[in-house]
């Protein structure tokens, strides 16, 4: 899958229980794709060895919150969320609540 915006970002799917776990667990090189989890309300960023942006999305892949330049050590809850989505520093920016996350396969 791909998110469309500038640049394009290469977005991984995390389904198995051992990828939900790993996700950006102890990755010191730059981040230059993302991470989607289905089926989880819950942003969990400890362990992260460096910043990144949190896009919740309902079961529509509508956005219901973004956060930018969120920090390791970090419990983000979302009740109405259906997926999440880690993305690189700076590319929610682009994004807006309430508008479709511009995702191709």
């Amino acid at each position: 899958m791909k998110l469309n915006i500038k640049p394009k970002i290469t977005i991984k799917e995390c389904i198995t229980r051992k990828e939900r776990f790993k996700t950006f667990k102890f990755v010191l090189e730059k981040i230059d794709y993302g991470i989607h989890i289905p089926n989880k309300k819950l942003a969990n960023t400890y362990l992260f060895c460096q910043r990144v942006d949190i896009c919740f999305v309902n079961k529509d892949n509508i956005i219901i919150a973004l956060y930018e330049n969120v920090k390791s050590e970090k419990l983000i809850y979302k009740e109405r969320a259906d997926s999440i989505y880690f993305l690189p520093l700076n590319s929610v920016k682009q994004l807006k609540v309430g508008e479709k996350i511009p995702i191709t396969k």
